[in-house]
């Protein structure tokens, strides 16, 4: 990161129109005379979300001359309207995540919730039926699927309980928020299927004989910690396994002596808040190497290091910065630890789909999963810089927890809900 931000003013005659704090051409890539894949890969993403930039800057004038309001502005309406359509019926393209029904669910209800949205009642009520036919007997959450027989397709059973798709129902449900969403999650039968897939060293299986990995462990704890059955036979030795995922670099691998990553670093990170464990993270480490992920350029975050930028680690890396600061209890230290007012720039100007939607870069096609994960990375960014909201308080987004992504608002009705039961 710069020492301190070089920024970029557009201007229209005398008047300052809009200052930016990315696109910033004394931090455009430099390979130093070495081509590599990589380098070009860079330069040319670069060179994408410059056009997306210069393009805005001319239209930006037109609507400056026409008496328009001069600002990145959030497609609100286009997005809305792009996620209930979604929600309703899909098109063929995402026909191959059969399994990841859950998923779209969650993807697209808490998307519509961060942009405050009225979400009609039946068609809530309809995502809450079909998430309970996606619960297993034995207690998790798998999908229905229908069974390939004699060339035509029946009924049949669903795919068994994964951690990841119950995650997805159970934070679903949560942003529902209905009485009929919470109470549809038989909390015993979820309990034993957190249990049948913890390991004896803290770890937990994907599934029942699948992989181990961080996500496992956040999945877990989440929803058991949202839910009210976080108990001490779930987490024994879970902080110790977490913490051995921690790499030299400072951010998390998927496993022990793993590379570090942004997804794996948001679900150590908050499966250690989730155990009050917090203190275990080498923060110093950590911090140097978050930091280092924001692209000086583009003003997204990259996942890995020497990898390009993605709107979805808006959320992933974003999200880690308050609970870092959460957990060292030094918010003034970090305070300005990221460029929020970039990041906030890079998501307006170079992840929106025209037609609603957002995407991972210029290049990339919309979908549900970049649309919900760059949209949460945009309420950290506003929330981590709550005087400077780029495009001003139109464009402000409902407030999110960074520990379980879903807005506070409904994190907060969960939690009134599950501590008024018995614990089991």
């Amino acid at each position: 990161m710069a020492d301190g931000p070089i920024e970029e003013k557009v201007v229209c005659g005398s008047g300052l129109i809009h200052t930016f704090c990315a696109f910033r051409s004394d931090q455009e890539f430099n390979d130093d005379g070495f081509f590599t894949y990589s380098s070009t890969e860079q330069k040319r993403v670069e060179d994408l979300v410059k056009d997306e930039y210069i393009s805005f800057v001319n239209g930006f004038m037109d609507d400056v001359d026409d008496g328009l309001p001069y600002s990145p502005t959030l497609y609100r309406n286009l997005h809305i309207q792009y996620l209930c359509n979604s929600l309703k019926e899909l098109g063929k393209s995402y026909s191959n995540l059969c399994s990841s029904r859950t998923w779209l669910c969650y993807w697209g209800v808490h998307s519509l919730r961060i942009l405050e949205a009225n979400i009609d009642s039946q068609l809530l009520s309809n995502i809450v039926r079909f998430i309970k036919t996606c619960e297993w007997k034995d207690g998790g959450y798998g999908v229905v699927i229908p069974i390939l027989q004699l060339n035509f397709f029946e009924g049949g059973p669903g795919q068994y309980p994964h951690l990841a798709t119950t995650y997805a129902a159970v934070m679903a449900l949560v942003s529902i928020g209905t009485d009929e969403a919470l109470k549809s999650i038989n909390r015993k039968t979820l309990y034993n299927f957190l249990l049948s897939v913890k390991k004896e060293n803290g770890s937990f299986e994907v599934h029942r004989g699948g992989e181990i990995d961080v996500r496992g462990s956040y999945c877990a704890l989440s929803v058991a910690s949202i839910t009210n059955i976080l108990d001490d036979i779930l987490v024994e030795n879970t902080a110790s396994w977490v913490i051995s995922c921690q790499t030299y670099e400072g951010g998390f691998g998927s496993s022990r002596c793993c590379e570090a990553h942004g997804g794996y670093t948001f679900c150590g990170v908050a499966s250690l808040l989730l155990l009050d464990k917090a203190v275990l993270i080498h923060t110093s480490s950590l911090f140097k190497w978050l930091s280092q992920k924001q692209m000086k350029y583009e003003g997204g975050f990259q996942g890995r290091s020497n990898k390009l930028v993605d709107g979805c680690y808006s959320f992933w890396q974003g999200a880690v910065f308050p609970m870092l600061e959460f957990a060292m209890n030094k918010s003034s230290i970090l305070d300005g630890s990221f460029d929020a007012k970039a990041l906030q720039e890079f998501i307006l100007i170079s992840c929106q789909d025209s037609r609603g939607g957002l995407r991972d870069k210029p290049d990339k096609p919309r979908d549900l999963y970049h649309t919900c994960y760059t949209l949460s990375g945009l309420s950290i960014a506003q929330q981590y810089t709550r005087n400077d909201i780029v495009g001003g308080v139109q464009n402000l987004v409902a407030e999110i927890s960074p520990v379980y992504n879903v807005c506070e608002k409904y994190e907060k009705q969960a939690r009134e809900y599950f501590s008024r039961l018995q614990t089991l």
